[in-house]
């Protein structure tokens, strides 16, 4: 898989993320439903606590796309939904630093919702993988 940033402008990078990318040679795509912190048995964790959320939001997103033999190095697109944009823009270095280190910076979009699936939840992140 290729992969070419398309920026006609370059202020998102400084955000992480590109505005949109250009993949070609791709072979199989993955489409994630929104991953967010929840356990194996589906139920919401660290209540209150958004950077907590957002770790096992990732955590959670990772083996969806390991068992699929994907990284998140395979993520071309990622949106991000939360109940409080303020606490997400406070903690936003823990999803930032793990797709950097993966050498990715995906378009997608940051909402905020005024609820997501369950109660107490607080994050959800939901992405296409291709490789």
């Amino acid at each position: 898989m290729e992969r070419t940033a398309v920026n006609p402008w370059p202020w998102s990078v400084g955000f992480g993320y590109n505005q949109g990318e250009l993949v070609s040679g791709a072979a199989r795509t993955l489409y994630l439903a929104g991953q967010a912190a929840c356990d194996e048995n589906g139920e919401p964790q660290h209540a209150g606590d958004m950077r907590a959320q957002v770790e096992l939001s990732v955590a959670n997103m990772e083996t969806v796309l390991r068992d699929a033999g994907m990284t998140l190095a395979n993520v071309v697109r990622l949106s991000i939904y939360v109940t409080d944009i303020g606490a997400y823009w406070e903690c936003m270095d823990v999803l930032a630093e793990r797709l950097a280190a993966a050498g990715i910076a995906p378009p997608g979009s940051l909402l905020q919702v005024a609820g997501l699936a369950m109660p107490g939840l607080m994050v959800e992140l939901e992405a296409t993988a291709v490789d």
